[in-house]
């Protein structure tokens, strides 16, 4: 069968390529072997924040008191019950993309696919059969799994990646996790949350080290309160299985140190899916492990693309879903404008939560900025205080000449819903005069983000 486009992959990159490609009015195949949305979808983004609603919620009832709500027993999480609403909402979302391949005429071949030539993909099916494709344009949209160390060998049942820990039915009593960035904080926090005795283990100095650094310390200090145990400037150097324990020994500045764990979660990134896909059958050019693009993802084979975590740029399902619809409309013969990865948001979904985008101070003043810097901590917030989650704050970043807006940083409840008004307003190249007399509802968190931008010309009211 021949095709305009044939998309390799349907996760949040390929379904949403595939997608606009069907829009623009080309005739569309997307080769999926496993579940329709791809490892966010079913594996990742959405059966996570299912878990972490889970412990929100218990979490919050362990608190009804402090909201004059009494409660008659303890509160029981239920692991296996929590574990098993996840798979319903990534089910059910799945199967909204089936959906809407049927509403957009788009077809679904299941298979494992392959370049065999130029603007030809071969797809095996799980009973070994091939068939042959065709198609002027092939975008390449193999995402990435769990990466593996060789001190962290996984075995899938003591020593596992992110797969296995969205499926544990009951609640181990000790767990280490290491690597902090948004995967592993995100567990660490969830099974913290339940009650487990988690150990969060960073090679760096501070916890989610890709965020500001004040942001990154707030968060630690919020994990230990819980009681989670925090090693940064941390080394894991081997882990061992023995029955029923795993022990694990740490580097740390005070020398080497074991401990012991029921459970190690290994959260120290991702790999991406280059393997027997034909990119060196077909001379595919690499660039640091990854598949080298220019701006609109063509490879240097004419007709194949590669978006996602195949690609350098920030491994994040919106990300893949930009530089899909991107690379969907050059393909149409649109005149798209290519993607600002300068003004991509960052999220972390703990308890307090974590959003960032564009500049921080430091880079900010690499780049030759002169720099106003204004925060705005969620105790001043009436909102925050009401709702009784008063940790975190904003900050906001402006350069100092022009007053325009360079990059935001927050701490707190729902920052990860406030920071798409910081994204829009870096496009819109918003200064910070226009922030402050944009008029903010109150109460809301959103006015934190007015507030900063007042500090940082000491103009701020509720300070």
């Amino acid at each position: 069968m021949k095709y305009d486009v044939l998309v390799i992959g349907s996760g949040p990159g390929g379904y949403v390529a595939a997608i606009r490609a069907s829009q623009l009015g080309m005739k569309v195949g997307v080769v999926e072997k496993a579940e329709l949305g791809g490892v966010c979808l079913n594996w990742g983004c959405i059966p996570t924040k299912s878990l972490l609603k889970g412990a929100s919620v218990y979490r919050e009832i362990l608190r009804a008191e402090e909201y004059g709500i009494g409660i008659k027993g303890s509160p029981v999480p239920d692991l296996g019950k929590m574990v098993s609403r996840s798979r319903d909402v990534a089910n059910a979302m799945s199967k909204g993309v089936q959906f809407l391949f049927k509403k957009n005429k788009i077809d679904h071949i299941k298979g494992r696919g392959k370049l065999t030539g130029v603007q030809q993909v071969e797809v095996e099916n799980e009973e070994g059969k091939k068939e042959n494709f065709t198609a002027d344009h092939i975008i390449l949209a193999t995402g990435a799994r769990s990466k593996e160390l060789p001190e962290i060998k996984q075995d899938g049942k003591r020593i596992i990646g992110y797969r296995e820990a969205l499926t544990m039915t009951k609640l181990p009593e000790s767990m280490i996790v290491v690597g902090s960035g948004a995967i592993g904080s995100e567990f660490a926090y969830f099974y913290q949350a339940l009650g487990c005795r988690v150990t969060l283990v960073e090679f760096l100095p501070d916890v989610v080290p890709l965020e500001d650094p004040e942001v990154s310390k707030t968060l630690g200090r919020a994990f230990k309160k819980s009681g989670m145990k925090v090693m940064t400037n941390a080394t894991v150097e081997s882990v061992s299985v023995e029955g029923d324990v795993c022990k694990v020994k740490i580097k740390t500045g005070k020398g080497m140190e074991e401990r012991e764990a029921e459970i190690v979660l290994s959260a120290v990134g991702i790999t991406p899916n280059l393997e027997n896909i034909g990119i060196e059958e077909l001379g595919i050019e690499l660039e640091e492990g990854k598949i080298k693009v220019d701006e609109f993802y063509n490879t240097n084979i004419k007709g194949v693309y590669a978006i996602g975590d195949i690609v350098h740029g920030p491994a994040l399902a919106h990300v893949a879903s930009a530089e899909g619809i991107l690379c969907a409309e050059k393909i149409a013969g649109k005149l798209p404008q290519p993607l600002d990865y300068g003004n991509i948001p960052a999220c972390t979904y703990t308890t307090p939560e974590v959003a960032s985008v564009g500049f921080g101070e430091e880079a900010a003043r690499k780049a030759g900025y002169e720099i106003k810097v204004g925060k705005f901590p969620f105790t001043a917030s009436g909102k925050a205080n009401a709702a009784g989650h008063r940790d975190g704050f904003v900050k906001l970043i402006f350069d100092a000449k022009y007053g325009e807006l360079l990059g935001a940083h927050m701490i707190g409840d729902h920052v990860t819903e406030m920071i798409s008004e910081i994204v829009v307003a870096r496009k819109l190249e918003t200064t910070g005069q226009e922030m402050i007399k944009s008029v903010h509802p109150h109460p809301t968190m959103s006015e934190a983000i007015m507030e900063a931008a007042a500090a940082a010309v000491d103009e701020v009211i509720h300070l």
